[in-house]
């Protein structure tokens, strides 16, 4: 029995591929470790070198576009937000004039004071008006007028 080593070669790859994802646990090389496998199965199918590099590209390319956005939202989905990030989507009343062109504007979100921008800087948000946090840059919270 004559061993085909571009099959022992696709073998060696996709393990190693596999033992930096087991090391690693960041999705990093799963993708490519898929790639392996195809191009290992092409081989075994009796396909030429240059047609194992294709599908090892084209399936290591497929995977990483298609099912990566996809994994990653499935283990982030437990994932707590914390510290500032968890203000985004927040209520928070306007307790200082917002005025970006003054460069003026306070707000409280969950009992805390916040320097606050509009996320339009044509956009003036008087005091006592309800907005949500949209986003926050350094310090200061992005917010937009809550439509009722």
């Amino acid at each position: 029995m004559a061993v085909n080593l571009q099959a022992v070669i696709w073998l060696l790859i996709l393990v190693i591929l596999l033992a930096i994802e087991a090391a690693t646990l960041g999705l990093t090389t799963i993708w490519f470790a898929g790639g392996a496998l195809a191009a290992f199965v092409s081989t075994l199918a009796g396909a030429g070198l240059f047609a194992q590099l294709v599908c090892f590209c084209l399936v290591s390319v497929i995977l990483l576009i298609f099912t990566r956005p996809a994994a990653l939202r499935w283990l982030n989905r437990d994932r707590t937000k914390t510290n500032a990030a968890s203000l985004v989507g927040a209520p928070a009343i306007v307790t200082v004039t917002i005025d970006n062109m003054k460069g003026e504007g306070q707000v409280q979100v969950r009992g805390q004071e916040w320097t606050a921008r509009s996320q339009e800087d044509e956009t003036v948000i008087p005091s006592g008006r309800r907005v949500v946090v949209q986003s926050i840059s350094g310090v200061k919270l992005i917010v937009k007028e809550e439509l009722l």
